[in-house]
């Protein structure tokens, strides 16, 4: 059975090649065999990404009873396929199954961090501590565990990642995503998700005239 990287780079000649040739009238020319299902495939996870993405926001919704926390939550998950995407293209990786369930578990564990900074900031704030404040210790304390989770997945995927051994290659797509996904999220998560999240609320907390007044 051929490997999924090869099943896509020949499909692309051959869609190359049919797009140049010019068939006769009622003449039609369709692909068959297994790179319909790796299409599908494909349809299935890109639906099955947004709709993972839709859940986690409604479930954070009612979680936080807000609609603008899950949005400044959900700001790292963009940055983190970026990071995919060229940790991929640097490793010489193609999209494929594998690495689009790294992709969503990818997404998991972004979120999971971000969520981690905006919910200790709002604990800290209702306290009785500025936002700006609140924001920069909710970092502080909260930059350990991220960190201490994110180094743990990363190391223990670089075997997976290198696919020495025999048969491990398949899985190989899927650890570099998450590899190159988390990288990118864990700076984002340190640095974005807090500016957001100041930016957003920032604005609603009274100036220090009007609270010593």
């Amino acid at each position: 059975m051929p490997k999924t990287e090869d099943l896509s780079s020949i499909s692309k000649e051959v869609d190359h090649l049919i797009a140049g040739l010019h068939p006769p009238k009622n003449v039609r020319i369709r692909v068959q065999g297994a790179v319909i299902g790796m299409r599908e495939s494909f349809l299935r996870f890109g639906v099955g990404l947004i709709l993972s993405i839709a859940l986690v926001y409604l479930i954070l919704m009612a979680q936080f009873r807000s609609f603008l926390d899950p949005l400044i939550i959900l700001t790292a998950i963009p940055p983190g396929l970026s990071g995919v995407i060229l940790f991929l293209l640097v490793t010489k990786t193609t999209l494929n199954i594998m690495s689009l369930m790294g992709v969503i578990m990818m997404t998991g564990i972004v979120v999971s961090n971000s969520i981690l900074i905006v919910e200790f900031s709002g604990i800290l704030h209702e306290r009785g501590m500025a936002m700006r404040e609140a924001v920069v210790e909710a970092c502080k304390v909260r930059l350990r565990p991220i960190l201490m989770t994110s180094l743990a997945t990363l190391l223990g995927l670089i075997p997976m990642a290198l696919g020495v051994e025999a048969g491990s290659e398949q899985y190989a797509p899927l650890a570099r995503s998450i590899i190159g996904g988390l990288g990118i999220s864990v700076v984002v998560t340190v640095f974005l998700v807090p500016a957001v999240y100041l930016v957003v609320h920032g604005g609603n907390e009274p100036r220090v005239e009007e609270a010593k007044s």
